[in-house]
């Protein structure tokens, strides 16, 4: 074992470190995200959609409504009256909002 460690000893070292770095980098950016569950309503579009949660995500229009297909089964381009979607929001931009809120009036 010794010799086997003598003589692999950085890429072990350069391994273990590789996988701890990615472990905690996914853990911190899966933290910050947070999903909605949306209920369609008749004239919605992924789009409007996109621009009504607009302070609370930090995609583009395009980026948001690509996300929104990939990650939902049933969306292709067309959305109907009562489906349910998740949607991506940001705990950070949520937390801004609810602090902007409640701000007190000039």
């Amino acid at each position: 074992m010794k010799k086997l460690w003598k003589q692999y000893s950085y890429a072990i070292t350069l391994i273990i470190l590789s996988c701890t770095l990615a472990f905690v980098l996914s853990f911190k950016h899966h933290s910050d995200d947070q999903y909605l569950k949306v209920t369609i309503s008749a004239g919605d579009t992924l789009w409007k959609i996109s621009d009504q949660f607009e302070g609370q995500h930090s995609l583009s229009n395009k980026e948001f409504v690509s996300w929104v297909k990939k990650h939902n089964e049933n969306i292709k381009d067309q959305i109907y009256p009562g489906e349910e979607i998740v949607i991506p929001v940001s705990k950070k931009n949520s937390a801004n909002t609810t602090e902007l809120a409640s701000a007190p009036k000039e």
